[in-house]
């Protein structure tokens, strides 16, 4: 029959029932045979017993055990060979043990190979339990201590930790978590290898430690606790430690261009992996972007903590806490090395010697005992310093520490003085933004209106959007948003060069379709102007709309910009259908005005993509989502305040990640009373400038504007006269009346009225010079057919 128990199993644990027992008479016949000795020959006791032993053993060694042997002639103990019944041979150890009263003796045996595993196992365990420099312990299934070296080093010695529970070896804050971990290890039998844990034990209190852990199990393999080993880490371990936070350090700091950002990001570094508490304190001028200072001799080092780490997660109330300036401080040795560039290890005691009692409590954490100080240098500037300290952490600053601080220190003072610069130019960069964008609110009689900016976040910055609104002659407004590609100052002063172009070009009261066409050629003029790598880059879209609140008129024209969304005052909203022309720059296509009449109190809402592109959402979901929103910001009644509206709109924006800078402007429109406009149609004779006039004076009288009627009979002589004489009929007289009172005289001819200087001896010449003089302010524009001279005239006179 098969074996039970074969010899020399690997990884055998040792039992009693493996032990093969048979009883010899005093000339070696067996008597009796075990179970265990059928099992290990493969041969029963009726087959054995009245036999001699001799006949068991190997072939090589039967000749030895002929005869009948003497009871003296068996050994007490030793090693011999023997065969099964399968032919498998192999050795046995075995012991004879005399049988009291009897000439019998009772013979133990077991497998050579098993025991001497037993052996090897047993002094593997002594040999571990007589380390002084690992820590062993063996746990039972509820996790308690039931066997550990850590007493006075004798092995196998008892403790005063037997019984106890791990909270009583290890550390508070990370008892409960190596618990549960070791919980795994008993139920899976997954085991744990070095595992890095501060760990407090007798001998070598409160320090880092490797920790392993393996699962124990009985001879039928079912678990019977946990054992576990403590390693202290070594020197070389340490050095892995450290490359370890050199790599962390390279990787994370300076990935942000935030001052502060970047200062947290190295306290989180040295936090816990290289102390218990660490902040950085920078110079006051390096929260604006500013360079710091540079000290001379014993000067005041002004500064300001930017970050502090614990590794507990809180930090104590007593020090100094993040955007704090810190107190002006005395000229400790520390603090003059620090200035020379050189990282300072001091103890506790030597802190608070140089600090003194009053500033101790801001700098020196409870439970610290010993501090690293180091500077913070970045081309040829002192940034600030970043200081770490050790609490809980047992062993104190080395040297070898300090090296890694200052190494690290001078990394990250790059990426703080990057951050530095950065915050700088975009500083001026926002401004110039900022200088070259209007007024953000606008009232005046066509519209209220409110407009808003926000930069793109990153490294993308400021741009090229703006808006815009530009009041034209006759009340009536130009309402402008533009996108200029790309990014950075070039795209800044670009954006500049077009407002400019379209405010020059709108006070000409050209068209929307004929203004964009122009803006379209400076453009192209500005791709010649760059270089051959930078032409691409070069182009825009805009959004042109002009709103005349007399006829409540709207004409926009599109050069590849998103189309408007209006809310109507019922509060519907909707997207304008708008034929958009290619954006400015490409040329070659002309652009398409798309009219509508718009009530008093609609609101018009101008925008860039990067409103309607947030989270890469497509563009037509971003148009529905933002008239969903002003419809939502307008409800409830009245006339909510466009500014607030449009931060509420913006905040969207602020809060998603965008690539992309946004310009948003909101038009609240205003229509002019029909009982504040007269017009009048006149032929082309020059009899009808007295009945002009007179209609004229009338008008005036019922507006209770009597004071303006001589000068303005004078203006509407003039001009009707000079329309009939050189354009003919028929000729349009209309006056307005607002702030200002406006007199327009329209005709069919397209010529351009001249202002000249008159001799004394021409006999004309001298009218339109005339109503220059007597109005504030006249002008021209071209429509569809002919011209309109226009004037405007306070309603007030001007004080004397």
């Amino acid at each position: 029959m098969p074996s039970r128990v074969s010899p020399g199993p690997a990884g055998r644990s040792f039992s009693f029932d493996d032990i093969a027992t048979a009883v010899l008479d005093d000339r070696g016949i067996v008597l009796r045979w075990s179970r265990a000795a059928t099992d290990l020959l493969e041969r029963t006791a009726e087959e054995v017993c009245g036999s001699s032993v001799c006949d068991l053993l190997a072939a090589p060694s039967r000749g030895r055990c002929q005869g009948r042997p003497r009871r003296t002639g068996i050994p007490s103990t030793g090693r011999v060979p023997l065969c099964s019944r399968s032919g498998h041979r192999f050795e046995v150890v075995f012991r004879t043990v005399p049988m009291e009263g009897s000439s019998e003796c009772l013979v133990l045996a077991l497998p050579a190979e098993q025991l001497d595993m037993w052996n090897q196992d047993t002094a593997l365990v002594r040999a571990l339990f007589a380390q002084n420099r690992i820590e062993v312990a063996i746990h039972g299934p509820d996790l308690s201590t039931e066997r550990s070296n850590v007493a006075s080093g004798v092995p196998g010695g008892s403790s005063g930790l037997l019984g106890g529970r791990l909270w009583e070896v290890l550390s508070p804050q990370n008892a409960d978590e190596v618990e549960s971990a070791l919980r795994r290890v008993l139920d899976t039998g997954v085991p744990l290898i070095e595992w890095e844990q501060r760990v407090r034990a007798p001998r070598v209190p409160d320090r880092q430690w490797f920790l392993s852990a393996f699962r124990l199990e009985d001879a039928q393999g079912r678990p019977t606790g946990v054992a576990t080993m403590l390693t202290p880490t070594t020197a070389r371990q340490r050095d892995h430690q450290h490359l370890d936070l050199l790599h962390e350090a390279s990787e994370r700091i300076g990935t942000s261009l935030d001052v502060l950002r970047t200062s947290q990001d190295l306290a989180e570094v040295l936090v816990p992996a290289f102390g218990d508490m660490a902040w950085v304190e920078l110079a006051d001028a390096m929260f604006q972007g500013d360079e710091p200072p540079k000290l001379a001799g014993a000067g005041l080092w002004y500064l300001r903590r930017a970050a502090i780490v614990s590794a507990t997660g809180s930090v104590p109330s007593s020090l100094l806490r993040p955007g704090k300036p810190v107190p002006p401080l005395p000229d400790p040795p520390v603090l003059r090395k620090l200035r020379c560039g050189e990282t300072v290890l001091a103890s506790v005691q030597e802190a608070r010697e140089q600090l003194g009692p009053e500033l101790a409590p801001l700098f020196v954490p409870e439970h610290g005992h010993s501090v690293l100080y180091a500077p913070l240098f970045a081309r040829g500037l002192l940034l600030g310093a970043v200081v770490v300290w050790r609490t809980e952490y047992p062993d104190p600053f080395v040297e070898e520490d300090r090296k890694l601080l200052t190494e690290i220190a001078s990394r990250a003072a790059l990426g703080v003085d990057n951050a530095r610069r950065y915050t700088r130019e975009h500083r001026a960069a926002v401004a110039l933004q900022q200088r070259l964008l209007p007024r953000a609110t606008s009232d005046i009689p066509a519209v209220e209106a409110a407009g808003s900016y926000v930069p793109a976040v990153g490294g993308a910055g400021i741009g090229g959007d703006w808006f815009d609104v530009i009041p034209l002659p006759s009340l009536r407004v130009a309402l402008v948003v533009g996108d200029v590609i790309g990014h950075g100052l070039h795209a800044t002063a670009t954006m500049g060069r077009l407002r400019t172009a379209v405010q020059t070009l709108a006070d000409l009261e050209l068209e929307p379709d004929e203004l964009l066409t122009h803006v379209d050629g400076l453009v192209q003029q500005l791709a010649e102007e760059a270089g051959p790598a930078q032409r691409d880059a070069v182009g825009a879209t805009c959004l042109y709309a002009l709103y005349d609140p007399v006829t409540r008129q709207c004409a926009v024209a599109s050069a590849g910009h998103p189309p408007p969304v209006l809310l109507r005052p019922d509060g519907t909203t909707r997207a304008i259908e708008i034929a958009p022309g290619p954006p400015l720059g490409v040329g070659g296509m002309p652009f398409e005005v798309t009219n509508l009449r718009l009530e008093p109190g609609s609101v018009l809402a101008l925008y860039t993509d990067g409103l309607v592109t947030l989270d890469g959402q497509d563009i037509e979901d971003g148009v529905s989502r933002l008239a969903d929103g002003l419809a939502a910001l307008c409800d409830g009644g009245g006339s909510p305040s466009l500014d607030g509206v449009g931060r509420s709109l913006l905040s969207r924006a602020a809060e998603a990640p965008s690539r992309d800078d946004v310009a948003l402007l909101l038009a609240r429109t205003r229509a002019l009373p029909e009982d504040s406009t007269a017009v009048w149609q006149f032929p082309a004779d020059p009899a009808i400038v007295t009945e002009a006039r007179e209609a004229v004076t009338g008008q005036l009288a019922s507006w209770g504007l009597d004071h303006l009627a001589f000068t303005t009979e004078l203006v509407v002589s003039e001009l009707v006269t000079n329309a009939i004489r050189y354009a003919g009929g028929p000729v349009a007289l209309r006056l307005i009346r607002d702030n200002v009172l406006i007199c327009e005289v329209s005709d069919p001819s397209n010529t351009q009225p001249r202002l000249c200087r008159a001799r004394w001896t021409d006999e004309g010449g001298r009218g339109l010079y005339l109503v220059a003089q007597l109005t504030t302010r006249w002008g021209s524009r071209y429509g569809r057919r002919g011209k309109t001279i226009w004037t405007e005239q306070p309603l007030v006179p001007a004080a004397e």
